[in-house]
């Protein structure tokens, strides 16, 4: 069965024939409020009694360089797009836990409607929120449950598609046997399948080198980011890839002349001198249609897993050092993936241990790579942490 199956995605196909993808240093500008780092608002849309209100919770800062400022550059899309039918609003650098719940009963207070929260750590606080406020629609990016509750939606992205082909960029550009550091937030589902893909596309590429994993327990504090780079870097590795929502990494890439993947955001340019590519997510679409969809009172619940096929995910520009013989195997990789006829976690794969995970003619199914707490072979590091 391939991915691209209902059952195996769980997906909502939605019509994104045109993808306008809005430029990621444009999201750190922000909007005209320039609201503080510690959550402020910025408004898409005039304010009226009929107008939808979103609201948007934010881990990061709008303008780290990843992770929040994609999410931030999909908000602004979303609102120039619906104009004066909604009022989109956010809260910036919000930690996981009881400052996250607070934040969104402030928005529940405020009247809003619909509720984006863009980290996993948000989980809980959303679920207990959406059972005692059942008019108000709740969805939370890269969550793994609704709770069962009709008002609430998850929503994410592939990207260990994507990472998968990030991966052959990096297995090409370093010498045979050699080793990528892997810069990793934290120990959970998410990010181990990212790091196991990430080393199944540098084992194609380079079948003796490996991945060597250092954890920060952080999404976004470039400092500490910085200093595990820096300390794979002093391992000699050679090359650095990240999993974080800062470039800090990439820095210290590039000021060791390392060869650098990324994520969240295309640094291309600012990392020119050691930048391969980086792994993509578009929101602005899915924010667009699911705010279109309280608008038109047609919002339902639902577990979104978008992929390269919709546009949700997607490569960024490939930086010199990739040569073009291993642009041309990504591009057929990536068909492949496309249409069906190549899975990332098809078997036979083995664990650290040796240990065969997804045995020869099967493919992990999608509530299997929700839950993935095993490293594969040729990763050094511990999944738990």
């Amino acid at each position: 069965m391939t991915r691209s199956t209902p059952e195996r995605r769980r997906r909502w196909l939605l019509p994104f024939a045109v993808l306008s993808l809005f430029a990621l240093l444009a999201a750190g500008c922000g909007d005209d409020d320039d609201p503080s780092s510690d959550g402020g608002s910025g408004d898409g849309g005039s304010s009226s009694e009929d107008v939808v209100k979103a609201g948007f919770v934010f881990i990061g800062p709008i303008n780290d360089g990843g992770w929040t400022q994609a999410h931030e550059a999909g908000r602004a899309e979303a609102a120039e797009a619906l104009g004066e039918d909604a009022e989109l609003t956010y809260k910036e650098s919000i930690p996981e836990g009881p400052e996250a719940k607070q934040a969104m009963e402030d928005m529940i207070a405020d009247g809003t409607d619909i509720i984006f929260a863009n980290s996993f750590g948000y989980g809980d606080a959303m679920l207990e929120l959406a059972a005692e406020h059942p008019d108000v629609k709740f969805e939370h990016a890269t969550g793994l449950t609704t709770g069962d509750l009709e008002n609430v939606a998850t929503y994410f992205g592939a990207s260990e598609d994507t990472i998968y082909l990030t991966g052959l960029a990096a297995g090409a550009a370093i010498p045979e046997g050699g080793t990528v550091g892997f810069v990793a937030p934290f120990p959970i589902a998410e990010v181990i399948r990212h790091i196991n893909a990430f080393q199944v596309g540098v084992a194609e590429a380079n079948p003796t080198a490996t991945t060597k994993v250092v954890w920060t327990n952080t999404w976004f504090d470039p400092e500490v980011e910085r200093q595990a780079a820096d300390s794979l870097i002093a391992d000699g590795v050679d090359a650095i890839a990240s999993g974080q929502d800062s470039p800090a990494s990439g820095e210290a890439a590039n000021e060791a002349g390392l060869p650098f993947v990324g994520y969240d955001s295309d640094q291309s340019e600012n990392l020119a001198d050691v930048w391969l590519t980086a792994s993509l997510y578009h929101w602005g679409p899915y924010y667009t249609e699911r705010i279109q969809a309280v608008i038109d009172d047609t919002w339902e619940t639902g577990e979104y897993y978008g992929g390269i096929e919709d546009g949700f995910v997607s490569l960024a520009p490939f930086g010199d050092q990739v040569s073009d013989e291993t642009q041309a195997t990504i591009e057929e990789q990536q068909a492949a993936i496309v249409d069906g006829s190549f899975e990332v976690f098809a078997g036979p794969i083995e664990d650290q241990d040796g240990e065969v995970k997804i045995p020869e003619g099967e493919t992990a199914t999608l509530p299997e790579l929700l839950s993935m707490d095993w490293f594969v072979m040729g990763v050094v590091g511990n999944p738990a942490g």
